[in-house]
């Protein structure tokens, strides 16, 4: 098990159902529901992981994920959306997220776990 895992996800039902599909690989969960707060949530707990959305309300997982890796370089940041597009992809990578899932295949995030 890992020390705790930071959901940003705008989608309540998202957040269940990653924390779902993560139980027995992670214990603990925190969450928020916009990139404004990531940045705090990352300093108050430290996560071992953050799980991203792109798509927020008020500031997006692109912009929250370098704001993060701009305090925490070592901060690992996996970007789950249901986008799925090359300029996308590209602008993940270049903001530094660890890697890129889609929603409608989130087993792809037990390998992270492993």
């Amino acid at each position: 098990m890992h020390t705790v895992t930071l959901i940003v996800e705008d989608n309540a039902a998202m957040r269940a159902t990653i924390r779902s599909m993560l139980n027995g690989v992670e214990s603990e969960f925190c969450e928020c529901s916009d990139g404004e707060d990531a940045l705090e949530m990352y300093r108050l707990h430290r996560p071992w992981c953050v799980l991203m959305d792109v798509r927020m309300r008020n500031l997006d997982g692109i912009t929250a994920t370098k704001q993060i890796l701009a305090s925490f370089p070592d901060a690992r940041i996996i970007i789950v959306t249901e986008y799925d597009d090359p300029a996308l992809r590209e602008e993940i990578r270049k903001a530094g997220a660890l890697a890129f899932v889609r929603k409608d295949d989130l087993s792809e995030l037990i390998a992270y776990y492993s």
